[in-house]
């Protein structure tokens, strides 16, 4: 039986989290100082959601594959879905 550390997933998650602010911050405070930002909070949940989302598949798979025989492919993969998923949101493609 596998036993998970929970201290570790909890400051994967922590970590996850706070990239995720720190990351929102940069058009937060460019909006203080340019009008050409203008994000509402639609855009910010849906950018949160995205980020948060992808690094926390990114440590769930991590997690699954860790200790299996074979060069890691997973972080590859998740990277190609969010990718899709950004050039969709940028592009207008998920407000229709």
């Amino acid at each position: 039986m596998k036993t998970t550390n929970v201290g570790a997933v909890r400051s994967d998650v922590r970590r996850v989290l706070l990239a995720t602010l720190a990351i929102l911050l940069v058009p937060a405070v460019a909006m203080r100082f340019t009008h050409e930002v203008n994000w509402g909070p639609g855009d910010f949940l849906v950018g949160g959601a995205l980020l948060a989302g992808t690094g926390l598949a990114y440590v769930l798979t991590k997690r699954r594959v860790a200790g299996r025989p074979g060069p890691p492919r997973h972080g590859g993969q998740v990277e190609q879905g969010v990718g899709h998923l950004l050039g969709e949101h940028s592009l207008g493609g998920l407000d229709r």
